[in-house]
């Protein structure tokens, strides 16, 4: 089963969930809030989703609404966003590439998220078996994922001595996953790893072959922006 009708399956969970144990006016339909460094809601994981969605007898429009708020690359807009889907309200919240789980401090509505960076470590979870709190979903594990794309990367260019990182600095997820991928290139006898960050889409489409000067590879650490626009800055 692919991961986007997995979380699709969790999100109608939970709106069943809430609304069994919520007063629901007749003929409420149940609203799904996504929070996406997308441009459109036409994208092709949101096909996907929605997939998902009719799998389980939700139909958009027609037993289920889909709320979608989009960042645009601007992670800055996190807060403003996450808090307009609290107030409207919806059922479940999806942050897809958002990089940050903490959407409503209340506590009262789910959050289930398409990717988590060690949501135990960060402090959004108990545990990875019993999460515990409003929020659930699947993570990357990125410690060990660190590490083997590097592994990867030197098995296929066993030359490379010297790597470049480009992170997204708005990013939460973005210090402790760098940190992991440098200690996994020292592990390797590998130089530190270099530093190269763009907060916005404008910043990726500045960068230019020289910054990257000096290193044998480039790594990207994961980020919802840079998955959205790939291929910007060569544009």
């Amino acid at each position: 089963m692919r991961r986007r009708h997995v979380i699709a399956g969790l999100a109608a969970v939970f709106v069943a969930h809430q609304r069994s144990n919520a007063e629901q006016s007749p003929g409420k339909i149940p609203r799904v809030g996504i929070l996406t460094a997308e441009e459109s809601e036409r994208a092709p994981k949101f096909d996907a989703f929605r997939a998902g969605l009719r799998d389980l007898g939700y139909v958009e429009g027609r037993n289920i609404i889909l709320e979608f708020r989009f960042l645009a690359g601007d992670l800055s807009r996190v807060p403003q966003l996450a808090a307009e889907l609290v107030a409207l309200p919806v059922d479940v919240i999806v942050p897809e590439g958002t990089g940050t789980y903490a959407l409503d401090p209340s506590g009262r509505i789910p959050v289930v998220s398409p990717v988590m960076m060690d949501p135990v470590k960060r402090g959004f979870a108990q545990s990875l078996a019993y999460p515990g709190g409003n929020i659930t979903g699947f993570t990357l594990m990125h410690a060990e994922l660190n590490g083997k794309r590097l592994d990867l990367l030197r098995s296929a260019f066993p030359h490379i001595t010297t790597v470049s990182a480009l992170v997204n600095p708005a990013n939460q997820n973005s210090k402790l996953a760098f940190e992991q991928t440098d200690a996994a290139a020292r592990s390797m006898g590998l130089a530190s790893v270099r530093r190269v960050e763009a907060r916005s889409v404008a910043a990726l489409r500045e960068l230019r072959p020289p910054v990257f000067s000096g290193a044998d590879a480039v790594v990207i650490i994961p980020d919802g922006m840079f998955y959205a626009y790939a291929g910007t800055s060569s544009r």
